[in-house]
């Protein structure tokens, strides 16, 4: 009996280490794939983001902005996993922000430098020069916006005031902008004009802070996911280390590949 589990875990070694050669090759090539680039926001501050994007620019596109106190290291699990559905992905310091998953934020650093305002409504003008950056350098097919918490916001903002963009996710929205000069309606006002499709979802006790957003967009591709668990806030909901982030996963990939692949 011991000779036999010993030739059973004998023969079983080379087949586990040519699955590590092959995952490893598989990774090497996408690392090689993530670029950091630089370009400047509308009143001339850096913005730094890093730039996953392996396919044809004729793939459609998701620009990813990262929540409050973070920083594009939000997506670094996220984005690989977008870029094998199909999706060229940017992932965007915003100026509101900090650090996470080691990696810190630049465009907030450099606007603490300069003494520039970072509140949540400051980043806005950060999130039209991702989109344009994205439209001009990188993106000739459809073009999505993706945000988390605050800027989950901002994307629904954005979307209802232009035309350029081609679907939304949010993840976690709400009115975040009462006490920075805005309305307490100002989110729902712009969610009023949405014409294109959107997705949105949170922890499942975060659901009546945008329920009245959602019931205002008018799209008739809009559609939300609440989870059956207490569930996260933001897109680190995705994270593979969370039980939950499956169910939010499929219900992310079903609202992608309905509209967009």
């Amino acid at each position: 009996m011991v000779g036999f589990i010993f030739i059973f875990i004998e023969n079983l070694i080379p087949k586990i280490m040519k699955l590590f050669i092959v995952l490893a090759f598989l990774l090497i090539p996408f690392q090689n794939e993530v670029k950091k680039v630089e370009f400047p926001s509308k009143d001339g501050i850096q913005i730094t983001a890093d730039v996953y994007a392996p396919l044809d620019e004729s793939a459609p596109f998701i620009i990813l902005f990262h929540q409050a106190g973070w920083s594009r290291g939000e997506y670094m699990e996220i984005a690989p996993k977008l870029v094998a559905m199909g999706f060229n992905c940017m992932a965007v310091d915003l100026r509101s922000g900090g650090s996470i998953n080691g990696t810190e934020n630049e465009t907030h650093k450099r606007a603490k430098e300069l003494g520039m305002p970072t509140k949540y409504i400051n980043a806005y003008q950060d999130i039209e020069a991702a989109v344009a950056y994205a439209r001009g350098r990188l993106a000739k097919g459809k073009l999505i916006i993706w945000g988390s918490s605050y800027s989950s916001a901002l994307v629904l903002e954005y979307a209802g005031q232009h035309q350029d963009v081609e679907g939304v996710l949010s993840f976690s929205p709400g009115e975040y902008f009462t006490g920075q000069g805005k309305s307490n309606t100002y989110i729902t006002d712009a969610a009023s004009k949405i014409q294109i499709p959107v997705f949105i979802t949170s922890a499942k006790n975060e659901v009546k802070g945008w329920k009245g957003i959602f019931d205002a967009i008018p799209s008739v591709k809009k559609g939300y996911f609440t989870p059956v668990t207490e569930g996260r806030h933001g897109s680190r909901a995705l994270w593979s280390k969370f039980d939950d982030s499956d169910a939010y996963w499929n219900a992310v990939n079903a609202f992608l590949e309905k509209n967009f692949l």
